[in-house]
């Protein structure tokens, strides 16, 4: 089976972080980890769940069309460099 086509994150860049914490239910951890496990399976680099987060997180408002109605400020990653 192939897996690439079912997840929504493709292979991660490599970018500049900041660090934060992040609190969440015990339940959502072990998914992010079985999703880190399926990720590193579909693109064959292990990644940490955590480093998933931020990712999912700006995939999500990127596709939130409230968030990116006409007139608001366009949020965007800084690019490393």
């Amino acid at each position: 089976m192939n897996t690439a086509k079912k997840l929504r994150l493709g292979p991660l860049p490599k970018t500049e972080s900041v660090k934060l914490t992040f609190v969440c239910p015990a339940g959502l951890k072990a998914d992010l980890d079985r999703y880190a496990a399926l990720h590193a399976q579909t693109y064959g680099e292990a990644v940490d769940a955590m480093a998933l987060i931020s990712y999912m997180l700006e995939a999500f408002m990127a596709g939130d069309r409230g968030f990116r109605k006409p007139g608001k400020a366009k949020v965007t990653r800084p690019k490393p460099g």
